[in-house]
């Protein structure tokens, strides 16, 4: 079975040729990549999002295995749902399931169920792909989208995650799939983004936690990036380093109402 991409023609472009040229517009070959653990990468429409995410995954070294976890903005399926049985295709071709891991993490985890109406119409993940097949020709991974839990279950969920990790020694780098503050004049978001960036670079994820809620940061993919935060220092992480930050203005000129993307690096 094959998962078909669901935003091809409309967040990226629809077919091959383009979207190599595409993705090669807004990669570069970077000499000393990061050995990342861990990454925190945006997930909009590429005309908006795409120079961060490419920034941010042309700055760290290809794996053989990603775990890409995305919020699940449609609510369907369940609240942690690892798609398991099926190859993903975009317009650059087919992404295999690394099945083993898979199958590890759904048998060591209290919360993780093999689910894949959760990723039916769900494009947080998908957008990331051509990026990882742009800059990394041979590669499996595991997708995983999350709904809304509470702190215990993100970080039981990433204890889960590096333990599976481990026992197989598997060479990982978890991506959190994540747009910032959304709908915000520029300013607002920024600081409200700051806020946010500064404790995923510290790796407090208590504090990222207390912060997203607080101030009321509607970053979308909060619960993936603390799920990735816990598993990526469980796997040995100790810094973070903030690769690019804009906002949906800098391609729109509308700075009244933006959306903010982040790409940051945990290693």
């Amino acid at each position: 079975m094959v998962r078909k991409p669901v935003v091809a023609g409309q967040f990226y472009t629809g077919n091959e040729a383009s979207l190599t040229k595409e993705v090669a517009g807004l990669t570069s070959e970077k000499k000393d990549r990061l050995d990342a653990v861990g990454v925190v990468s945006p997930h909009a429409g590429y005309i908006y999002s795409g120079p961060v995410a490419g920034e941010v995954l042309s700055s760290i070294k290809p794996r053989p295995t990603y775990i890409i976890l995305g919020p699940n903005h449609t609510g369907y399926g369940k609240t942690f749902g690892l798609d398991l049985e099926r190859a993903w295709k975009t317009p650059l071709g087919e992404v295999e399931i690394d099945r083993e891991l898979g199958e590890a993490i759904l048998k060591g985890s209290k919360y993780i169920e093999k689910d894949s109406l959760s990723h039916k119409y769900e494009h947080s993940i998908e957008v990331q792909l051509p990026f990882l097949q742009y800059l990394n020709k041979d590669f499996n991974f595991i997708p995983l989208a999350i709904s809304y839990a509470d702190r215990e279950a993100y970080k039981t969920v990433g204890k889960e995650l590096a333990r599976a990790v481990k026992d197989l020694k598997k060479d990982v780098t978890i991506i959190a799939s994540s747009d910032m503050t959304h709908y915000e004049p520029q300013e607002s978001a920024k600081k409200k983004d700051m806020m946010a960036i500064e404790k995923i670079l510290a790796l407090d994820i208590n504090g990222f936690l207390d912060t997203i809620e607080k101030y009321d940061i509607s970053m979308c993919g909060f619960a993936p990036t603390a799920i990735m935060m816990q598993a990526a220092t469980l796997l040995g992480a100790r810094k973070a380093r903030l690769i690019k930050y804009n906002t949906s203005g800098n391609a729109s000129g509308d700075y009244s109402q933006v959306v903010g993307y982040a790409g940051i690096v945990v290693y």
